[in-house]
């Protein structure tokens, strides 16, 4: 007797249908490793779990307007032999964000302002916290006119309960 049919519509309805990407293969891993049911549980439900925190971590970097997927581990230190790299791995901790400190990445153009500021985010954004990246024309343009608190868009509703935002700006 195949379960699938019957397990669908319950997982579906419990929000769980992930559960069927693997459900198969953690099946056979079960059965081949003699697991008890319960760790046989514990295997999907852990599944179930990566799968949600990478659909929160998609979505939270969807709505962090980002150009392009920039983060520590592909940033060039040894371009910029002068970078406490230290003091960068210490701001990727986000510790800043909780002790509410801003952060301000000064320098020349093309030394990798953005790029910082995009991996300092990314690294927010793995940690849970919602994150906006948006260049200095975007936002002025934005928000000249108008009050910060006054909602016109998705990006300006988010802004006020954004704790991780990244202006930069080009050129």
């Amino acid at each position: 007797m195949n379960p699938i049919p019957e397990l669908t519509s319950s997982l579906k309805q419990l929000r769980l249908s992930g559960i069927l990407d693997t459900l198969e293969a953690r099946n056979r891993e079960a059965i081949d490793r003699k697991l008890a049911y319960t760790d046989f549980l514990t295997l999907l439900i852990q599944d179930e779990i990566v799968r949600h925190d990478h659909r929160k971590l998609d979505a939270r970097m969807r709505r962090a307007n980002y150009r392009g997927q920039k983060t520590l581990e592909g940033f060039d230190f040894d371009r910029l032999p002068n970078l406490n790299r230290a003091v960068v791995h210490d701001l990727a901790t986000c510790r800043f964000i909780d002790q509410k400190v801003s952060v301000l990445i000064a320098g020349p153009c093309g030394t990798g302002k953005s790029h910082l500021a995009q991996a300092l985010g990314h690294a927010a954004a793995r940690q849970g916290h919602d994150v906006l990246f948006t260049i200095k024309h975007g936002f002025s343009a934005r928000y000249a006119t108008r009050r910060p608190w006054v909602p016109t868009n998705g990006a300006s509703r988010r802004l006020p309960r954004c704790r991780c935002s990244s202006l930069t700006t080009l050129g």
